[in-house]
């Protein structure tokens, strides 16, 4: 019994779900950065958060609270160079031997990390503060999305 070669349609067909995984995984990152860019700047120049209005939203509230620092490092710094590493991991996940073997395992840590953290920041803002920020929901559910394609990516590297 002889084995029957891949085609070039079958194998490219096999590869789309990733690269369609790995752009929107791009994407979202870039919108990440926007995000912890903004409000890694307004920390950075002392300028008040622009927020939406209403009785349940004060984003200075949210982001100069004690929760708005993790060891005296503002959080929107640790999530703007989580952002940078998630993208570099991404950008280098086909040109450097190491990332290539371990890249998406390392992707899926750290979102993972970021996704559980994020959930804290959640939990922090509806049951101790009581006031949301716009810009962090939003981090939040990019962090939720980049996990949840991490996972999708991982579980096709190990199911191939």
């Amino acid at each position: 019994m002889t084995s029957v070669p891949k085609t070039q349609a079958t194998t490219q067909s096999a590869a789309e779900p990733r690269d369609w995984l790995h752009t929107l995984s791009l994407l979202l990152v870039v919108v990440g950065i926007v995000i912890s860019g903004y409000l890694s700047y307004t920390k950075l120049t002392n300028v008040s958060v622009i927020c939406a209005e209403g009785e349940s939203f004060n984003c200075d509230a949210v982001t100069s609270s004690v929760y708005g620092k993790v060891a005296g490092i503002p959080v929107a710094y640790l999530g703007l160079a989580a952002y940078l590493f998630i993208g570099a991991l991404l950008l280098l996940e086909r040109r450097v031997t190491f990332v290539q073997e371990y890249g998406i395992m390392l992707l899926f840590g750290v979102t993972l990390f970021g996704f559980i953290y994020s959930m804290f920041l959640v939990y922090v803002q509806a049951a101790i503060l009581k006031s949301f920020c716009v810009w962090c929901l939003g981090h939040e559910v990019v962090m939720t999305l980049l996990f949840v394609l991490s996972s999708l990516r991982l579980y096709r590297s190990l199911k191939v």
